[in-house]
């Protein structure tokens, strides 16, 4: 009997010939994925949909793909649980820490100047569109007399009462103008308050000053403070060798630096001490100070990153760990905060939207919630990648807590001091 022939063999290599054999466009080798594994060419070019293109975008620069939604979820709830698989080698599954730092830091901080409130600078605006008033303390502060004060409330006040009776039609105007009528009553008030808190202390300092003749003759009976009374609004000095510093006769001068750099070292003191007066006189100048320092503190947290890792370098010496594994945890570590900043932001700005009732209060209880967690979070995190015993882990998370507190603190007065000369 003759032997039947085997037809699933002699099927497999029709199916093997029906695939598609594509070859790279660059140096003709066959291809095995989405890239050529001979010259590294990818199949993807920039000629095709414009959508793909942007997801690809994302995908370089964020990692904004389905990893983002298994990588928040043990970032918020599960300390060091995308550390330990990252050392465990699953790491194609989760969005890489320098990127998952990256990408929410910065939406963080986006968070937190919409959700810093601007201190004040309220706009009414009618539904048409027109500017009413800017509600604002700072229209009273070049008013220097009660007198002043009142003129401009009034004239302030007068116009808010114009405007709506033009427009006693326009649905909820009434209300936003009383509300911001209101403000400005308060604001004039604080003014007149200050004023006269000012009139009193001056008259208080002339009588003080006020001394016999007798004293007069006497210049060891006389001291500094009771021979003339200070300026309320003295500018900020900087004392620099026999005396205080100044741009013209007494300045800053490095010899080893040429020329060019005392004069720029001396023009950032000028700024420095101009914006300084500016800030205790001007509130929309503090609010800008505060916009300088919201911009600048991503960049100081990418200043800290290593000096934390080095940190629990030192802390865990005897672990024998790489640097970059502790670069590991602290880019995680701070991932995580970012996160918890953001959330933050997100739920001021919730409460200020919803209003007083039982949402604004459950929303209150979650923030109080998420800024107790952040530090259990931190310690819980440290537990479990290091594996030592809570005697130890709670020592050295103090220690390290404090050390790097401290190097915070310079970094924000840095950043401070950078911000005074930038702004």
């Amino acid at each position: 009997m003759s032997a039947t022939p085997d037809l699933p063999a002699a099927a497999a290599p029709t199916a093997q010939i029906d695939a598609p054999r594509r070859n790279c466009e660059n140096c003709g080798a066959e291809l095995k994925g989405e890239h050529c594994y001979a010259c590294g060419q990818p199949t993807k070019g920039l000629v095709r949909h414009f959508g793909s293109i942007l997801g690809d975008f994302a995908d370089t620069v964020f990692n904004i793909d389905g990893r983002i939604f298994r990588t928040l979820g043990p970032l918020l709830v599960l300390p060091g649980f995308l550390t330990l698989e990252y050392f465990a080698g699953r790491r194609v599954r989760y969005v890489s820490p320098v990127r998952l730092f990256v990408f929410i830091c910065l939406m963080a901080f986006l968070a937190s100047r919409l959700s810093v409130d601007p201190d004040g600078d309220d706009m009414v605006k009618s539904d048409s569109g027109d500017q009413t008033s800017l509600v604002n303390s700072d229209d009273f502060a070049s008013a220097s007399s009660v007198e002043e004060v009142e003129s401009l409330r009034d004239r302030l006040l007068a116009d808010f009462d114009r405007r709506i009776k033009e427009n006693p039609d326009v649905p909820g105007l009434a209300s936003g103008l009383g509300a911001a009528r209101t403000a400005i009553e308060q604001a004039a008030d604080l003014r007149i308050r200050r004023l006269q808190a000012a009139n009193e202390a001056d008259t208080a300092a002339a009588s003080t000053a006020t001394v016999s003749p007798a004293e007069t003759e006497d210049p060891a009976a006389s001291t500094p403070a009771a021979s003339e009374p200070a300026p309320r609004r003295e500018r900020p000095q900087i004392s620099f060798g026999d005396g205080a510093w100044d741009a013209q006769t007494n300045p800053v001068k490095v010899d080893w630096l040429p020329d060019a750099a005392n004069a720029r070292i001396n023009l950032w003191l000028q700024r420095a001490i101009d914006n300084l007066t500016l800030l205790r006189d001007e509130r929309s100048h503090r609010q800008r100070l505060g916009d300088y320092v919201l911009d600048l503190l991503p960049q100081t947290l990418f200043v800290m990153l290593p000096l934390f890792a080095l940190l629990l370098k030192l802390a865990y010496l005897l672990k024998r760990r790489l640097y970059m594994e502790h670069l590991i945890v602290a880019l995680h570590s701070h991932a995580f905060l970012s996160l918890a900043v953001l959330l933050l932001a997100l739920l001021t700005l919730a409460r200020s939207a919803v209003g007083a009732g039982p949402v604004h209060s459950a929303l209150g209880a979650l923030e109080i919630a998420l800024i107790v967690w952040m530090p259990l979070y931190l310690l819980i995190m440290q537990k479990r990648v290091y594996r030592q015993g809570w005697i130890m882990t709670v020592l050295k998370y103090s220690l390290i807590g404090t050390a790097y507190t401290l190097l915070i603190s310079l970094a924000v007065t840095a950043t401070l001091m950078v911000s005074l000369v930038a702004m």
